[in-house]
């Protein structure tokens, strides 16, 4: 079979240090309740700068200048590492700064809604027009405005602790079109976009290829009437330019960029579409999440990014990695929510349908959060959590001894690196290793894993959870069995008008 396989991939981290404070759910759900806190008063001393944010051992895993198992060689806490020096752009992708994305913001706003002072706007503009020429076309509107006349129902940006601008709400009554949700939504966009753009500069093919783009990033956009109808995806693929694409959204909390990926290689495998491109932004709601903990505890705010991925599912080139679309695992209604069901859902479905054991797995990229991030806000070490599970698992199978635990983990696991942003740890983070890992490195199969938490939105107590296999491609395969190729076609076709001219020469 001609599986679809992983042909590029791009990665984004955001720097944005005020928008923690003004934006994060955590600081704006305490201004409410408490705005006299301790907490608020302290909160801005433990956030670190941009240079901070670059030289950040798991930050520069993620945008590819350093590979995951490198973390190992580091002890921990990594934000007490710094010696490292690192650099803003990756082999993966790169690091924003807050003024340039704030002017980026711009760039992708349709309805007119950002509004930027001009000095802001002549300070900035020469760094857009030198780091995001792939934009040029929209250049045009990034223009500075008089803002002393802010409205009282706006989204103030900030940069430097001043106000630069403000997002306009787009509607009178409709509190799905106010500025805060206007300003989530740009965010989403504007980071999807620039994650897009990353993958462009690494991939091999031509932007005006791209048939469709699947957006799974955890906001929805919409009105009163549909409040998530949509679409970031075509708005993503307009901005960058993609004339030729068209797309949809896909939502599913924590588990979504793995749902999307799922999609997107069966509409490749189908043969509905040549390239489809997945991409996610961030949420800014996000930001600073864990920070009363971290501030707590004296360390820095660690949730100070906002992260963005894309990647691209191409038709098979013999070379890239294939997505193994019959071998997918997945959190049925009827599986239950024990520890012990959810890992053996996932892990296991797809393995079994191929004869294939736990061990025959390489590498498992599962939840990738940072344990800086989560040890100190309680959570614990999420990636060895995980692979603690699925270790267990295969000893329950008795495909490993019970010794043999701590070095499963360690032969199959991965330090986490991503920031907790959500959708964005949940093994997605791992395909731009992987396509290395399976071609020119020694690994021949993968296992993504998505997991995500329904609750959240209060319609349904289920878990949720997919996975699929990715292995190291052998060659373009021709279809077999009894299916006619194209070539046999056009002879049948070619054979049958022959017949009917004689036929009809003869009568």
């Amino acid at each position: 079979m001609n599986y679809p396989v992983f042909k590029g991939t791009g990665y984004v981290l955001v720097h944005t240090p005020d928008m923690i404070v003004e934006n994060g759910s955590t600081c704006e759900v305490e201004r409410i309740t408490n705005p006299g806190s301790e907490f608020l008063e302290n909160v801005s001393k433990h956030i670190r700068s941009y240079e901070e944010v670059v030289n950040y051992l798991p930050n520069q895993v993620y945008i590819g200048n350093l590979t995951p198992e490198k973390l190992n060689d580091y002890p921990m806490p990594w934000y007490d590492v710094k010696d490292y020096k690192g650099d803003r752009y990756g082999k993966l992708g790169q690091i924003v700064p807050q003024d340039e994305f704030i002017a980026i913001m711009q760039l992708c706003d349709a309805f007119d809604l950002v509004k930027l002072s001009e000095q802001f706007v002549a300070e900035v503009k020469p760094k857009i027009e030198q780091n995001f020429g792939a934009l040029s076309h929209l250049f045009d509107k990034l223009v500075g405005s008089d803002i002393s006349d802010r409205p009282s129902d706006s989204q103030k940006l900030l940069h430097n602790g001043e106000i630069i601008g403000y997002v306009k709400k787009a509607h009178d009554v409709d509190v799905n079109l106010n500025a805060h949700v206007i300003f989530e939504n740009l965010v989403v966009k504007a980071s999807g976009v620039i994650s897009a753009l990353e993958l462009f500069k690494n991939a091999d093919i031509n932007p005006e290829e791209i048939d469709y783009v699947v957006e799974c990033s955890e906001e929805a956009c919409g009105d009163v009437n549909q409040r998530g109808g949509g679409n970031f995806a075509k708005a993503i693929a307009e901005a960058c330019n993609l004339i030729n694409a068209t797309g949809s959204d896909v939502r599913g909390f924590c588990a979504a960029p793995t749902h999307a990926l799922i999609s997107a290689a069966s509409l490749v495998q189908a043969g509905v579409y040549k390239n489809v491109l997945v991409v996610a932004g961030g949420a800014s709601a996000k930001l600073g999440m864990n920070a009363k903990d971290h501030v707590k505890k004296e360390i820095p705010v660690l949730e100070d990014v906002l992260g963005g991925f894309a990647v691209l599912l191409s038709e098979n080139d013999g070379v890239n990695p294939i997505v193994r679309t019959d071998l997918v695992g997945k959190h049925n209604v009827g599986t239950g929510s024990s520890p012990q069901a959810v890992m053996s859902a996932l892990i296991t479905t797809g393995l079994d349908k191929a004869g294939l054991k736990i061990t025959d797995v390489d590498v498992f990229s599962v939840e990738m959060q940072n344990p800086d991030i989560t040890k100190a806000a309680g959570a614990g070490n999420v990636p060895e959590a995980n692979y603690k599970m699925i270790g267990a698992l295969a000893a329950m199978r008795g495909e490993i001894d019970k010794k043999e635990l701590k070095s499963f983990i360690d032969e199959k696991g991965l330090p986490g690196w991503a920031p907790t942003q959500g959708h964005i740890p949940s093994g997605v983070p791992y395909i731009g290793f992987l396509r290395d890992d399976l071609t020119t490195g020694t690994y021949n199969r993968a296992m993504i894993v998505g997991k995500g938490s329904l609750f959240l939105g209060r319609m349904t107590n289920q878990f949720d959870g997919v996975s699929f296999i990715v292995e190291r491609n052998s060659g373009i395969k021709e279809e077999t069995g009894s299916a006619v190729s194209k070539e046999e076609i056009r002879q049948i076709i070619a054979e049958s008008i022959k017949k009917l001219a004689q036929n009809m020469s003869e009568e």
